[in-house]
């Protein structure tokens, strides 16, 4: 059973069953994502003012996922031009001042306007938390060397958290330069660092008090998934789309934008002929969702996703557990691919009324 495999369950039923390397999910979540949020340490997480969106880039959407640490350039930049866009939503957005003074390798050296700062006026920006997968960076270190099934004390897994943890860093870095050449005020936090860790990968201690100051400071935080100290197995991958779950959880956003390298979530995998992307998924309070648009004659029908055999951080499998269970909270989730004018319609908020017939996604809502 390959690392993937091992890690999906923790998130769904016990009814789950995979088959050739793709997860089938009969629509029903287990309790372990709820029994994760029992146990998690609390601490005091009030905002000065209500957090608008929390985003999560998908790994495979800003890197080249099948090439080694490769950034996809074009979509990180895009990307960040969107979140821009979105978080000056109604403001005058003015000439962009860019925060990243530092040399980028490669790159000729521009000249840096500190001047201009001093006379731009304060903008008012709307509260944003920027969370991302590993794609290309992080994934072969850490399954080569099985940190996600834990064993610190083997010297490979150790020198194995080491490399992965310097993979997703670097990865972690180029974005918040990104974000901070659009004159977005971004500032990173690994999870480990901030002190989160794991019981048996379950989440056990996550003080998000740094994450508020941070906004409550005007910044906007970007985490990412982290390996991690686990109480019980001595390390494991805590998974970006568990990390946006526990924080939406505590910050409730208005509405909370995965960005893919797809259009959302299908019925198979969407390379598969006659695959059908699901626009809306309805999530009830018992835990359990079916698709609502469009409809099936096969109402039992079954949702196929495909995952890499690199993958130790449970790929689309864990991403709609999660975003089903921040959907019971209230919160609408769109999952749309990533630097298209589907990704900025939903991190401009533009479809929290009404799903226009031409936008491309899969919307995640809750129904009483």
């Amino acid at each position: 059973m390959s690392s993937f495999q091992n890690k999906s369950t923790n998130y769904l039923h016990s009814s789950t069953s995979q088959k050739h390397g793709t997860a089938v999910v009969d629509g029903a979540l287990g309790q372990a994502a709820h029994e994760r949020r029992m146990e998690t340490k609390q601490t005091d997480t009030k905002l000065k003012t209500p957090i608008r969106c929390i985003v999560k880039l998908g790994g495979a959407a800003i890197t080249c996922k099948n090439e080694f640490e490769k950034i996809n350039e074009a979509n990180l930049t895009t990307v960040s031009s969107q979140l821009r866009e979105a978080m000056m939503f109604g403001s005058s957005s003015g000439s962009v001042l860019e925060m990243d003074w530092s040399k980028r390798p490669g790159v000729p050296e521009t000249p840096v306007r500190v001047d201009a700062f001093k006379e731009q006026q304060s903008l008012d920006y709307n509260s944003f938390v920027v969370i991302h997968g590993a794609g290309s960076f992080g994934h072969f270190q850490a399954s080569k060397s099985g940190v996600h099934r834990g064993g610190l004390n083997q010297p490979l897994v150790k020198a194995g958290f080491v490399a992965t943890r310097i993979s997703v860093t670097s990865l972690n870095l180029e974005i918040v330069r990104a974000l901070a050449r659009e004159g977005i005020p971004s500032v990173a936090m690994s999870p480990f660092s901030c002190g989160w860790s794991t019981r048996e990968r379950n989440i056990a201690s996550a003080d998000v008090s740094t994450v508020v100051e941070a906004l409550d400071s005007g910044f906007v935080p970007v985490l990412h998934g982290d390996a991690v100290l686990d109480k019980s197995l001595g390390c494991t991958i805590l998974s970006g789309d568990v990390i946006i779950s526990h924080l939406a959880a505590h910050l409730k956003p208005q509405f909370v934008v995965f960005l893919t390298d797809v259009f959302g979530v299908y019925d198979r995998p969407p390379a598969e002929p006659n695959a059908v992307l699901l626009r809306e998924i309805a999530v009830r309070e018992d835990g359990s969702w079916s698709v609502v648009n469009p409809t099936f004659e096969d109402s039992d029908k079954q949702v196929e996703i495909s995952v890499a055999s690199h993958d130790t951080t449970g790929g689309m499998v864990t991403k709609i557990s999660e975003a089903a269970m921040i959907a019971k909270l209230g919160i609408d989730v769109y999952i749309v691919k990533a630097a298209t004018e589907h990704s900025l319609r939903a991190l401009s908020g533009k479809l929290r009324d009404k799903i226009p017939e031409d936008w491309l996604g899969t919307v995640i809502r809750y129904v009483s």
